[in-house]
């Protein structure tokens, strides 16, 4: 992406000024790609605003980092302040961009109740490549939000806009977490299968002696290799096992740790170390918080019977 057009978008009028559209809200923007000036060109665009995209059509591809972000038709996309994305056009084939989104600014939002809870919609904590896909109702749910929030926006702004706009946009991220729970549902044999997947890496992680050269392993690294964010990789390990994916890495050490004192003569230190833990202390620390004996203690248990 090094080489692509530079864009930044740190205002609802930085983007309306982008695609042509009237800006009726400096914080805030309804809009409908059909009536905009699509881009023509890859560009990087680096977002200061909360977006969302509903993509009726595959009008361009997206990448995040250096994955394309899986959307098709029918997906919402979702960006946050901070964010960065690289923007391919498709060929033009004549046909309109069918794409309606709300963009609005977090100063819309500071020291209401959606700014202390932003954090809760973890579809915009993505760093790579997951859509949310939705069904012919939801996405009916979802341009029905839109329309509530236009019409506050034409309407003449007085005391009650700001919290009725804020409350409508509530009720559309609210909708949007429940397709994103959906989502983890229908496509439950692709969730298997990461986790699946996710088992056997972590097994061959200290079969092939990464741990000894990498140290211990992180829930980036077996997202990066599902191509998945690591927010999204954890919620459905989460959801899959009760545990969180780092939990559940904690736990398959501590299973492993069990094995080697059980099985080895291998001192602390050494089975620490095979692990991929820098200091035998925090090995330690580890185990006994989830078996409440020491290593040492552990092994001396197992010896006793």
């Amino acid at each position: 992406m090094d080489n692509r057009k530079h864009i930044v978008l740190d205002s609802v009028e930085a983007y309306n000024d982008l695609h042509g559209f009237e800006t009726l809200h400096p914080l805030v923007g309804v809009v409908d790609m059909k009536d905009g000036r699509p881009l023509t060109e890859s560009c990087t665009i680096d977002y200061g605003i909360y977006a969302l995209f509903l993509k009726q059509s595959v009008c361009c591809s997206i990448l995040y980092g250096r994955r394309a972000y899986d959307y098709q038709k029918g997906t919402v996309v979702c960006f946050a302040p901070g964010q960065t994305i690289g923007f391919d056009p498709m060929p033009d084939d004549g046909t309109p961009a069918e794409c309606l989104g709300l963009v609005f600014h977090p100063d819309l939002i500071r020291g209401t109740e959606l700014a202390r809870n932003i954090h809760r919609f973890s579809f915009f904590n993505y760093l790579s490549n997951e859509a949310l896909h939705l069904s012919e109702r939801e996405r009916q749910v979802f341009e029905d939000c839109l329309g509530n929030i236009r019409q506050e926006l034409e309407h003449a702004i007085d005391s009650h806009s700001k919290q009725l706009i804020v409350s409508n946009i509530e009720l559309l991220l609210n909708y949007c977490m429940r397709f994103y729970d959906r989502q983890f549902i229908t496509r439950d044999n692709v969730n298997t299968e990461v986790l699946s997947n996710f088992e056997q890496m972590l097994n061959e992680y200290f079969a092939v002696g990464k741990a000894l050269e990498h140290g211990l392993p992180s829930v980036r690294y077996f997202a990066d290799k599902a191509c998945l964010s690591a927010n999204y990789f954890g919620d459905l390990i989460k959801r899959k096992t009760g545990r969180t994916a780092q939990e559940y890495i904690q736990f398959k050490l501590v299973e492993m740790a069990k094995d080697r004192l059980a099985g080895t003569s291998d001192t602390v230190t050494l089975i620490a170390e095979s692990l991929g833990f820098q200091y035998p202390q925090h090995f330690a620390r580890l185990f006994k918080r989830n078996t409440g004996l020491t290593p040492n203690q552990y092994r001396e248990k197992l010896a006793a019977r």
